[in-house]
């Protein structure tokens, strides 16, 4: 499995071409650019790429929007999270590697950007978040590091043989799944409208982890419409 590596508005050309060069020294080729607020292709980024220029050339310089093409979106975060905060309930790459092992989903690895992260809305969309431990003193890693990091935890993964029918479900598949998960807990009576959306919040975490394959998907919204 080799994921693809995806800046969110990175800032400083040098940064992204470290990103790049870290990338060749794992055989990771696919780079994708969220708004970025430099030049990719400036001196500074050729440069710090060193042999990893291929990789700068042919990356992808797009929005948002590009993430739905990717059935399993994992947001990386210095910040860790309490179980009140279940946006940001994280997995180490020691814990993601041994989840991936049981998928072959195109997988897509978000880092934000040098001064201010992912944003909420995308740590939202992520089906896992993903911190790396560090020192409480200086939690922050530089991007390129993290990158390096992640990435040595996740090629040294077994490769394994994955079967036809262990297809991994759809972002779409994913979401028809919340849609219907969404209308059974309107349905339901809370206390408080904090506590529906803590619901919805908790099972989309849940279903981000489990590595729903299509078949295992499509039995959840035969469930669905059995106890409609």
């Amino acid at each position: 499995m080799k994921p693809t590596i995806v800046l969110y508005q990175p800032k400083q050309p040098g940064n992204i071409g470290a990103v790049a060069r870290v990338m060749a020294n794992f055989g990771i080729k696919d780079l994708v650019l969220i708004n970025p607020q430099c030049d990719h292709l400036a001196f500074e980024a050729r440069q710090r790429a060193k042999h990893a220029g291929k990789i700068l050339q042919k990356a992808k310089v797009t929005t948002q929007k590009i993430l739905s093409i990717y059935p399993t979106l994992v947001a990386t975060t210095a910040i860790i999270g309490r179980d009140t905060n279940i946006i940001r309930g994280s997995l180490t790459p020691q814990q993601l590697k041994e989840e991936l092992k049981k998928t072959k989903s195109k997988i897509a690895i978000l880092f934000g950007n040098e001064s201010d992260g992912l944003p909420q809305t995308l740590l939202k969309k992520a089906d896992i978040t993903l911190t790396i431990p560090t020192h409480t003193t200086y939690p922050t890693l530089n991007l390129s590091h993290s990158v390096a990091i992640i990435l040595y935890e996740l090629t040294t993964t077994p490769r394994n043989r994955v079967t036809k029918e262990m297809t991994p479900a759809t972002q779409k598949e994913k979401q028809l799944i919340m849609n219907q998960l969404t209308n059974s807990i309107q349905q339901m009576k809370f206390s408080t409208k904090t506590k529906e959306e803590t619901q919805k919040k908790v099972w989309k975490k849940i279903f981000g982890k489990a590595f729903l394959t299509k078949r295992e998907a499509m039995a959840v919204l035969g469930f669905f419409k059995k106890i409609k």
